[in-house]
């Protein structure tokens, strides 16, 4: 930014460096308590949104009015930084100030056009003749760009990004006034605009950079989804960048080496954690540093003492080692292959980019109790699992994808596959369903050609209908069904007596899902071959909020059921534990993935869904069956045995499993 002021100068010559300063911005990462809500309200409607940019595909209306979003911590942050501009500027000297975020740079011409602007809103004495004047825009409510010579007064709303202004100290004091704020800060500026003399330069004065993308999260985007606004996704994949390493960690226990090794994945690393064993061929390729190897970082990995880790510091010279308490073996390791990172150091992710060359993430640095070294066994292929066949994975540090045929994954002791107290909840079609316990959703997300709606769940012949139509909507040309827990679980069994359908085009799920990080556990039927299962895990790590939503096609197995699904009713569950997932048929396992068999398993909390809906994918789920319409699948029971995450007593060290010393953390 300095750069980039220094390039103009003011009327006196000076250069704009020189009459800039530079405020803190409120760090999301480090916010610990809600905002004082007398200064700003975190929660805003969709109406508030479409006053701003109205969308054809949607009303303002009642429901548009009752929608609450909450805002990300990200827009919190903004937010704040900006009001404690105003504040500033209320209480200072300056009749007035340009506020610049960091990420902008001065468009050609600026010096030219804002002398015009400015120019034209001074009063007959010389005094600026309004409250805000945006120089950064974006104008919803013109088709294209228009220039022009003066500045434009603004009345109605339709003006997006805060990214640069001239705020008047009037201009502040009135808007101090009028708080709380809430929503996204340029949209609540928006709502303003009839109480304050607000303009936008004629022409666009400044930019907001390109090469330096936004890591902030925008709260209207799952909302835009969930209604069906967004129709299409872009699939998110990691880039592909080769990090440095492999990164070796070690230390006393307790000292947070679980949340190390969280955070390395968050960097991108494939990172193997809280084991007892590494496996043989991995450690042999480590010590001798061999190709091959299926991670590049080891956290609190047994089998790595004194003596391998100077082998493996010399069989590999990028090799970098982090302590988190003192461990012989590694003293003589000079300081740019040796991080010591104990409980003293305060901003852990400061120290562990500026060792590892990676910026600094926009995510809290994570905080999960601390594991221990797990005892892991060895173990065959279960005799009872089905025939199963891979499909086509995403490509992340969260996927193995060069394991070898032999590979099982990491497979725990079963005393270490911790089983938490559980409540049992059942419900049959002869009961009415507890709308404390489920809801049916009125939503649907990009890749759905249906919204779902309530009027397609409905008790027919003993069991519950979930209906897929040709039903046109504003959004959709389909409506679909679907139920949702109104909890989050954290481990337990989920299942469901049903009958999916076999229309080609229409998928019958049954899954555990979260977003911020995205974790998912799959059981799904296509309708094309409803013959087999599809059974699918999406991983991200990170702690609650993390913007990491990273996998378009998860890691899919399809398995052979034996029989055609849609004939009769058949018991589906998913028994996700610590250290492993099962997947059963009438009470017995068909398939089961242990640890990094090929992905870590998910550890935050989830929802429970059971849908019908048609994929925009046909690759997937082959072309719609429009003929067959309306398409069927039935529910006859669902069983949850799981504590509610809400109630646990864990519920803020959500990774907490016993240890193999017998030791709980």
């Amino acid at each position: 930014m300095r750069g980039e002021l220094d390039r103009f100068h003011g009327r006196h010559g000076e250069r704009l460096s020189s009459i800039t300063r530079r405020f803190p911005a409120v760090d999301a990462r480090y916010m610990t308590s809600e905002p004082d809500h007398l200064v700003l309200r975190p929660t805003y409607t969709l109406a508030d949104q479409l006053t701003v940019e109205p969308n054809p595909l949607l009303a303002l209306d009642d429901r548009a009015r009752a929608h609450q979003i909450g805002m990300s911590r990200q827009e919190i942050a903004v937010a704040l930084s900006h009001i404690e501009l105003w504040r500033r500027i209320a209480d200072g000297d300056d009749p007035a100030a340009l506020i610049l975020e960091d990420d902008v740079f001065l468009a050609p011409g600026f010096a030219r056009r804002f002398r015009m602007t400015w120019s034209a809103l001074l009063d007959a004495d010389g005094r600026p003749d309004f409250d805000l004047i945006f120089l950064a825009y974006k104008d919803v409510t013109a088709s294209k760009s228009i220039s022009r010579p003066t500045p434009v007064r603004r009345q109605e709303p339709g003006i997006w990004e805060a990214a640069a202004y001239v705020l008047t100290r009037a201009g502040a004091c009135k808007l101090l006034s009028r708080l709380p704020a809430y929503g996204p800060i340029d949209m609540w500026l928006n709502l303003q605009f009839a109480s304050l003399r607000v303009f936008t330069a004629g022409h666009r004065l400044i930019e907001q950079r390109v090469d330096e993308p936004s890591t902030n999260s925008y709260s209207i985007l799952p909302v835009l989804s969930q209604v069906g606004v967004i129709a299409r996704e872009k699939p998110l994949l990691p880039a592909a960048r080769k990090r440095r390493g492999p990164v070796i960690a070690f230390g006393d226990a307790g000292l947070g080496l679980t949340s190390l090794a969280k955070a390395l994945s968050m960097l991108g690393y494939t990172c193997i954690s809280d084991v007892d064993k590494m496996p043989t061929e991995e450690l042999d390729r480590l010590v001798r540093g061999r190709r091959g190897r299926m991670f590049n970082a080891y956290v609190n990995v047994g089998g790595i003492d004194a003596g391998s880790l100077k082998a493996i510091a010399s069989a590999n010279r990028h090799a970098l080692f982090i302590a988190t308490s003192h461990v012989a073996g590694v003293d003589d390791l000079p300081s740019n292959r040796l991080l010591r990172c104990g409980s003293a150091v305060r901003d852990k992710w400061a120290v562990l980019s500026e060792f590892l060359e990676v910026e600094y993430p926009p995510f809290p640095y994570p905080d999960d109790a601390d594991l221990g070294r797990r005892a892991t066994i060895s173990k065959t292929v279960l005799e009872t699992a089905r025939p199963a066949t891979n499909l086509k994975a995403d490509a992340s540090p969260w996927v193995l994808s060069n394991r070898s045929r032999s590979w099982q994954g990491i497979r725990l002791r079963a005393e270490d596959s911790t089983c938490f107290d559980t409540t049992v909840s059942k419900w049959s079609a002869g009961d009415e369903l507890p709308e404390t316990m489920w809801k049916l959703r009125d939503d649907t997300f990009p890749s759905n050609l249906a919204l779902f709606i309530p009027e397609n769940v409905a008790v027919h012949d003993g069991a519950i209908a979930l209906t897929l139509r040709a039903q046109r909507t504003s959004v959709r040309e389909y409506t679909g069904a679907a139920m949702a827990g109104r909890g989050n679980y954290l481990y337990g069994t989920f299942g469901a007596e049903l009958r999916p359908s076999n229309v080609t085009g229409v998928i019958t799920g049954l899954f555990l899902h979260r977003n911020g990080p995205r974790h998912e556990i799959d059981i799904e039927f296509l309708g094309r071959n409803t013959t087999k299962m599809l059974v699918n895990v999406f991983y991200n790590p990170g702690p609650e909020g993390t913007k990491l939503e990273y996998g378009y096609r998860g890691t899919p197995t399809e398995i052979d059921l034996g029989f055609d699904a849609s004939d009769d009713f058949h018991f589906y569950e998913i028994d996700w534990q610590p250290s492993r997932i099962a997947w059963k048929v009438d009470g017995v396992i068909v398939y089961e993935r242990p640890i990094w068999y090929p992905t870590p398993l998910p550890d935050r909390p989830l929802e429970y869904n059971v849908n019908l809906w048609h994929s925009r994918s046909t690759e997937f789920a082959g072309y719609l069956d429009r003929t067959r319409l309306p398409a069927v699948a039935e529910v006859r029971s669902i069983v949850v045995a799981a504590e509610p995450f809400e109630r646990r007593s864990d519920a803020h060290h959500v990774t907490a499993t016993s240890r193999a010393d017998g030791n709980t953390a």
